[in-house]
């Protein structure tokens, strides 16, 4: 099992990896057969493959940035990061406040990751 400190220096650089929209290094990150479900309740991706069609074809195409908005959790091989990432949604200003919760292999790598968001947490940049 990885270290909580592992654990919290990882989703610290995922955040990081979002804010610069480097793909790769998002991808980099996860294990082959992981699943990420964003938002929760929405159909899984499944399998790296499906994850890097997930980001590419989302997260690539937009003008991101991403900020930690609160501290990171971690305890026996999982995490939790509160953060936000602003964005142009639809020709607006938004900022998407998100937690996501990660699981992680005996390698260190993520193996499923689960985004917690919904509408009320798309608010118009510099909206409380």
């Amino acid at each position: 099992m990885i270290s909580e400190e592992q654990v919290r220096a990882t989703l610290a650089r995922y955040v990081e990896l979002v804010g610069a929209g480097d793909m790769d290094g998002i991808l980099a990150l996860y294990a082959e057969d992981a699943r990420v479900e964003d938002p929760v309740g929405k159909p899984a991706h499944v399998g790296i493959e499906a994850i890097s069609r997930f980001y590419r074809e989302g997260l690539g195409r937009l003008d991101a940035t991403a900020r930690l908005d609160g501290a990171i959790r971690a305890t026996r091989g999982c995490g939790a990061v509160p953060f936000c990432v602003d964005l142009d949604w639809a020709g607006q200003a938004r900022t998407i406040e998100v937690i996501d919760v990660m699981e992680f292999d005996a390698d260190g790598r993520i193996r499923s990751m689960k985004a917690y968001w919904g509408e009320a947490n798309m608010v118009a940049r510099g909206q409380p």
